[in-house]
């Protein structure tokens, strides 16, 4: 037996299965059930009801592994909330993974959306995913302060290491392979964790990111920085590592391996901060600026690895012509999967099993921009049972404008759980969303895009949408 649970999750079972529900989160206040279909008998004629509940599963996989909220993980000044999701089925000697969402996110929105592939993923493989949650206003991550920035020297980062400890103690986990990923202010704080503390993360991999320190502001109160989101701050790629390095002064070893993903229409974190991110990492890993290998595993997307050809170089980057603000999009994951190398044993070495399939259809073709007026593009980037996870890119006419607004109509019941990017309001099946302060001005044939997680039951089709 693996794992805390006697029922195996190989397939849908023929007969009874008994299985006893043992906590294996220390600490933990909270739970969210990954599935819901259960039955729970007293068995008050085999023991004292105080000592044991048997919970019987007819039909279906064994299914208990829970999203867990955790207190009292050790030091965290910013008062981040951690989350931890430990599959059924543990490796022996687990890897890590430390995902983090985007701004206005939260860790549930992010364990069913976006990142949900890694969930199935750690099901799969037995690995623990880690998901820290931002509670200040707007629940964006502090990639800007000057206690940020530096090692040990407070604020979010050091909250998110003491989850990492927090699981290494706990979970047996394998130090040599604790990994981070993230979304937006997720990913730029990717680059961030990876750059400060390089002797804890040995890879990382961030959708949307910009150079560790390119968003500094110098205040704990100043939280965003124009310039950098613009992409208006280049530097030479040796001062990009020099600004890492300086991070963690008088360290001498290797940094982690980087995987990058960014659109070329990303009007939030300007794409010119994807070539930015190359620079650094290239000079962090101590290879070349020039591509040793460009192909083309996506539509509309060129990947380029830097260092050698393998599926784990030292950096590895997407480019994805026409996106917006909008990846991952689907099947991306799968490549981070391996890139990371979740999908190996402690010893090191691939499985034999690849990463699960994606579990949606790729999103649809952003149009040319309208001669007026604006446009929006409505996307299903991931979809399981009971909820999804969609984008809506808006993409202007030819004069500029200062505020937009998306509606539709659901046909089928869905209904919104969690927005980003966008001011929503919804009654019944009508939907209407608005811009928020920092992406209401568009330019002639400028896009921006907003997304959100929903829950749907029966059909889960695409409306037609308004854009004014």
């Amino acid at each position: 037996m693996e794992g805390n649970h006697a029922v195996a999750r190989s397939g849908v079972e023929s007969c009874w299965a008994v299985t006893t529900y043992v906590s294996r989160v220390p600490g933990k206040v909270h739970t969210q059930m990954k599935r819901h279909t259960f039955k729970v008998l007293v068995a008050a004629v085999v023991m004292p009801i105080v000592a044991m509940m048997v919970v019987l599963l007819s039909g279906r996989p064994a299914a208990a592994a829970t999203l867990t909220r955790v207190t009292n993980f050790g030091n965290n000044p910013s008062n981040l909330n951690m989350y931890i999701y430990v599959p059924d089925r543990v490796a022996a000697r687990p890897a890590l993974l430390v995902a983090i969402h985007y701004c206005t996110g939260t860790a549930s929105a992010l364990f069913s959306g976006y990142f949900h592939d890694f969930v199935t993923a750690a099901d799969q493989f037995g690995y623990i995913i880690v998901f820290p949650e931002a509670t200040r206003s707007g629940q964006c991550f502090d990639v800007y302060s000057p206690q940020a920035l530096t090692r040990n020297g407070g604020s979010d980062p050091v909250g998110i290491i003491s989850m990492v400890n927090y699981a290494k103690a706990n979970f047996n986990v394998d130090p040599n392979r604790v990994y981070v990923a993230g979304v937006s202010s997720g990913a730029m704080m990717t680059n961030v964790m990876a750059a400060e503390y390089p002797d804890v993360f040995k890879a990382g991999s961030a959708y949307m990111g910009v150079p560790a320190t390119c968003f500094a502001t110098g205040s704990s109160t100043n939280t965003w920085n124009s310039q950098c989101a613009g992409g208006q701050i280049t530097k030479t790629a040796q001062q990009w590592g020099d600004a890492a390095r300086a991070m963690f002064p008088g360290y001498t070893g290797a940094y982690p391996r980087m995987q990058l993903f960014h659109g070329t229409s990303d009007s939030t974190l300007n794409y010119v901060n994807f070539g930015e991110e190359i620079k650094q990492w290239t000079n962090l890993d101590g290879v070349s600026q020039n591509a040793v290998q460009t192909d083309s595993p996506f539509a509309s997307t060129t990947r380029t690895r830097y260092g050698n050809t393998t599926a784990q170089p030292p950096v590895e980057a997407y480019s994805v012509a026409g996106a917006g603000h909008e990846l991952p999009r689907t099947g991306m994951v799968a490549f981070a999967i391996t890139f990371l190398g979740l999908n190996q044993g402690s010893t090191g070495g691939p499985s034999s099993q690849p990463p699960p399939p994606p579990s949606s259809n790729p999103p649809a073709s952003i149009p040319p921009p309208p001669p007026g007026g604006c446009t929006a593009t409505y996307s299903i980037v991931n979809q399981w049972q009971g909820g999804f996870q969609a984008n809506v890119n808006v993409t202007n006419g030819s004069s500029a404008r200062s505020a937009w607004q998306v509606g539709w109509t659901f046909a089928n019941g869905q209904t919104i759980t969690q927005l980003w990017n966008g001011t929503l309001s919804q009654s019944g099946s009508s939907v209407t969303v608005r811009n928020v302060s920092y992406n209401g001005t568009l330019g002639a044939g400028q896009s921006t895009s907003f997304g959100f997680t929903g829950t749907w039951n029966g059909t889960n089709s695409a409306p037609a949408l308004s854009c004014q």
